[in-house]
């Protein structure tokens, strides 16, 4: 079966571009043999692959990259381990789901403190939590309040951050008000991506800019690239948004693209004039209408903006810099006495989601097991998907596994030109009604 559509990301990636130069593994040259083929070196992929070589020290397993580590969508997100929902409902079948996702999700940032500790992964890993934010009143009682009321329900830790006090927090005086949470973890995610795979246990052959051209399944699974061949009895497919590609979650995955910019750091003299001492990270109320922000250890400001439907998987560089010249107008809205700071990075990144918002997690096939599909929380869905799918391929006993299960599976999307009026109809209706978040 031949691979129709390989991933095309760009050198733009802001996150990856202030780190310093990281030579990739080199691709695949010749055939091999291997006892485990895991695909997609983002976090499921990663954790994936360690999990299998942590519990099967003397397995071979091969890790296949069709980019290179951290300039995938892995490495072009916000830099948020989320460990909270952000919306659930009240009943207590929804505050029960709510508490096995927050189980699997501080596993996973768990897993990754000994990780980032252990291996002194320089990735500006920060327990610094987040803000939940709105803009009006509106959004502070249609969002803030529920959300508020759900996290009291929960038993979780939260403070409602107000006025001059939030102005304070955030440098800015465009928001009413925020629900901060401690729970979370901001990074560098390109750093963190580079600094898991640079970390893999010996056993672990990790193969990077070489895309899968093919796959053979069967009893033997046999993977092809332009130089050569992967031959392994048992496959975990992490590769996201492209596993469709390989045959599995057709006809299910919803392609969308989002856009960050990333400003150079700010000098001293700017630094005093805005006046914030700590790093912070800000989600919106909306998230089609508002903007993802955030304000780095070393003192960059980021601000991610503008989410669009995107089928094809491809991005121009055109439509590219008109992005970096909104992002840059929305900045100076937001930080006044802040105009002279430029956008230094502008990069676009693809989103994965399934229409009921469920994982592509578990056995696909009677040798392959998937963890794809995150709805965009990949820093934690990806990381604790990979560990556990590795832990159910090798007949582990751990009672997450039946917590990820009970998350669902992606369900059918309607056929194409219809799929394609209703989310973009969808997206625009979205827009307007929530327009009071912008």
């Amino acid at each position: 079966m031949k691979i129709a559509r390989l991933p095309r990301d760009d050198r733009s990636n802001g996150w990856s571009a202030i780190l310093p130069e990281r030579v990739a593994a080199s691709p695949l040259m010749g055939d091999v043999t291997a006892d485990w083929v895991v695909v997609g070196a983002g976090y499921a992929g990663l954790a994936a692959a360690r999990r299998l070589a942590e519990l099967r020290p003397e397995a071979h397993v091969v890790l296949i990259e069709a980019g290179e580590v951290g300039e995938n969508a892995s490495g072009r997100n916000s830099g948020f381990a989320i460990d909270l929902p952000h919306n659930v409902g009240s009943s207590l079948d929804e505050l029960e789901g709510s508490h096995r996702f927050m189980g699997l999700a501080r596993f996973a940032i768990a897993q990754l403190d000994r990780l980032v500790e252990r291996h002194g992964i320089a990735c500006d890993w920060s327990p610094d939590g987040k803000y939940h934010t709105a803009v009006s009143e509106r959004g502070v009682k249609e969002v803030l309040e529920p959300f508020a009321r759900e996290l009291e329900a929960l038993g979780e830790p939260f403070e409602w951050v107000r006025g001059k006090a939030l102005q304070s927090a955030l440098g800015s005086p465009h928001f009413t008000a925020a629900v901060y949470t401690p729970g979370g973890r901001l990074m560098n995610p390109a750093a963190l991506c580079r600094g898991l795979a640079d970390s893999l246990p010996d056993n672990v052959t990790l193969y990077e800019n070489c895309p899968v051209l093919a796959i053979e399944p069967g009893a033997v699974i046999r993977l092809e690239t332009k130089g050569g061949s992967i031959t392994a009895p048992r496959m975990i497919m992490a590769a996201n948004g492209f596993a469709e590609q390989f045959g599995y979650y057709q006809k299910r995955f919803l392609h969308l693209v989002a856009h960050a910019s990333l400003s150079r750091p700010l000098t001293a003299g700017e630094r005093a004039r805005y006046g914030v001492a700590r790093p912070w990270g800000l989600t919106p109320a909306n998230a089609f209408a508002g903007i993802t922000m955030r304000y780095t250890n070393d003192h960059r400001l980021l601000i991610r903006q503008g989410l669009a439907y995107c089928p094809s998987q491809r991005f121009d560089e055109a439509r590219r810099k008109a992005v970096a010249a909104q992002h840059k107008r929305l900045f100076d809205a937001r930080f006044p006495g802040l105009e002279e700071v430029e956008m230094a990075h502008t990069w676009s990144g693809f989103v994965c989601l399934s229409r009921n918002a469920a994982p592509g997690f578990g056995q696909l096939a009677e040798n392959v097991w998937g963890a794809v599909c995150q709805n965009a929380v990949g820093v934690t869905k990806g990381t604790f998907g990979g560990t556990l799918a590795a832990e159910m391929a090798l007949g582990e006993d751990n009672a997450l596994i039946a917590d990820m299960q009970s998350l669902g599976a992606p369900t059918p999307l309607p056929p194409r030109p219809f799929l394609d009026l209703g989310v973009r109809t969808r997206f625009q209706w979205e827009l307007w009604r929530n327009r009071h978040e912008a």
